[in-house]
């Protein structure tokens, strides 16, 4: 049973790959620029340290320097 399901499963996957081909995968779009993209990362980065903040002062601090990398990525 394991063996027909095995050949039927390759059957169908080799038949798709050759007529729909090789879906392509982009970890971006095309028109955003690396730039921009590590500006994004940054801006993440400090929203996520807006989370793990522990006293109000330090939240207050991480969240100008966030509003910043805001504006820049805007």
């Amino acid at each position: 049973m394991e063996d027909n399901w095995k050949q039927f499963k390759g059957a169908l996957t080799s038949t798709y790959q050759e007529v729909l081909g090789f879906k392509k995968h982009h970890q971006h779009k095309e028109w955003i620029a690396m730039g921009t993209l590590a500006k994004i990362e940054e801006r993440n980065n400090k929203k996520t340290a807006i989370s793990n903040s522990r006293t109000r002062t330090e939240k207050v601090k991480v969240q100008a320097n966030y509003t910043g990398a805001n504006t820049q990525v805007k």
